[in-house]
């Protein structure tokens, strides 16, 4: 077993992965970060698993850059997706980062995201309805999904009747953030970029005539800005909008899928949760370290510098991997164990320091009510059908999910 590890460990590439590894990447990074937690890779990218270098590249926001145009630009070239995903809040070093981030935690306050409580209440309960009518449902089209383009556009109060495209527009974004990026997506994922950015102009400017209410309007909470004066251009109003969206839907998606399905393959776990409703709090948590939304994150050295006994010179280009150090023993005792009352439970699904996630409140509000309420309605449900995984390592979730509702 300690030989297999270390040939796993050994042959790892992220640019060559097996469709045995999108199904269960944890064997992997298990032997990873036992045998070559810093791992070189063919590429000269250095990939992480143990908890506390993430924790310390995480931190160290001067020697690990998230300033992304020297690793896009020859990935994208001249593209719409180079100017996205390098004018993007996430992809962004101090001070840009830290005056974007200001003005959208603004936005979301804890005092707007509670006042969403009751609108998500209705929103999934509706859902509900609706899978109850049908006698059984497709996990993720007619339920997990269904909440955060709901959630986000009643945040950019998108009209009801303009949200179609939303989730399509964002698959295809996040599509073209893998590792290894085809030409076909690069096109989806310019094409996305290009409409959506076509339609945020008309919408910002249907805004600027009619403004929103500021205290639960986001669009019109960053149009207006800070009262100090201090605005977003217009290239970044349009790309943090899109960046709003792309961060809340799919990572939400798959944290609500991740976990029903989570559940249904612990039982104990998943009747515990019945019994003690007050354990969702705990249980999300869980569920976010368990199978993490979000598996990778990047960072750039700018300088010379020691990492886990490693050194790294400037310009290494660094893939922190989340989904590794959420199972790091040396946190997270019998990390391979769901356990949805874990405490405590400092996981990294929402990073920390400087770029800690300015969603991670509405994301776990939305996860708790959703999971919590499919349980109270559903606790009989089960997975009926094969699961179908959604092909990708960065972003880890579910496409569909066949499930009876008992």
């Amino acid at each position: 077993m300690n030989a297999d590890a270390k040939e796993l460990a050994a042959n790892f590439d992220l640019a060559k992965l097996t469709s045995e590894f999108y199904d269960d990447p944890y064997p992997t990074y298990r032997a990873l970060r036992e045998n070559e937690p810093v791992k070189r890779l063919p590429s000269g990218t250095v990939f992480l698993t143990r908890y506390d270098d993430l924790v310390t590249t995480y931190k160290n926001t001067k020697s690990f850059s998230s300033d992304k145009k020297r690793e896009f630009a020859p990935k994208y070239g001249d593209t719409p997706l180079y100017e996205h995903h390098t004018t993007s809040l996430v992809f962004n070093d101090p001070p840009a980062h830290t005056r974007v981030r200001r003005l959208i935690m603004g936005a979301l306050s804890p005092r707007a995201i509670a006042g969403m409580e009751g609108d998500i209440v209705r929103l999934v309960d509706g859902l509900l309805d609706a899978i109850a009518d049908k006698g059984d449902c497709e996990l993720i089209e007619d339920f997990a999904a269904s909440i955060p383009i709901e959630v986000i556009g009643n945040l950019l109060d998108v009209p009801h009747d303009e949200r179609a495209p939303l989730r399509d527009w964002s698959l295809a974004i996040l599509g073209a953030l893998e590792p290894v990026v085809s030409t076909e997506v690069a096109a989806r994922g310019n094409k996305a970029v290009t409409d959506f950015l076509a339609y945020l102009e008309t919408l910002v400017a249907r805004r600027r005539e009619t403004p929103g209410n500021p205290d639960r309007d986001v669009l019109t909470r960053l149009i207006q800005g800070e009262d100090n004066g201090e605005r977003l251009t217009e290239k970044e109003l349009l790309h943090n909008c899109i960046f709003l969206l792309n961060a809340g839907h799919e990572t939400t998606t798959n944290l609500i899928g991740n976990g029903l399905v989570a559940l249904h393959r612990n039982p104990d776990q998943k009747q515990r949760l019945i019994d003690n409703p007050d354990l969702i709090k705990t249980g999300v948590e869980e569920i976010l370290r368990y199978e993490s939304s979000n598996q990778l994150g990047n960072r750039m050295t700018t300088e010379r510098i020691e990492l886990g006994g490693v050194l790294l010179e400037a310009g290494t280009s660094v893939t922190l991997c989340i989904g590794a150090a959420n199972r790091d023993p040396a946190q997270f005792p019998d990390p391979e164990r769901f356990d949805v009352a874990r405490t405590p439970n400092r996981h990294l699904a929402f990073a920390t320091g400087a770029h800690q996630c300015a969603g991670m409140a509405l994301a776990r509000l939305e996860g708790a009510i959703a999971i919590s309420r499919f349980l109270a309605r559903f606790p009989d449900y089960a997975v009926s059908g094969q699961p179908v995984r959604g092909g990708r390592v960065r972003f880890r979730g579910f496409l569909s999910v066949p499930c009876s509702i008992g």
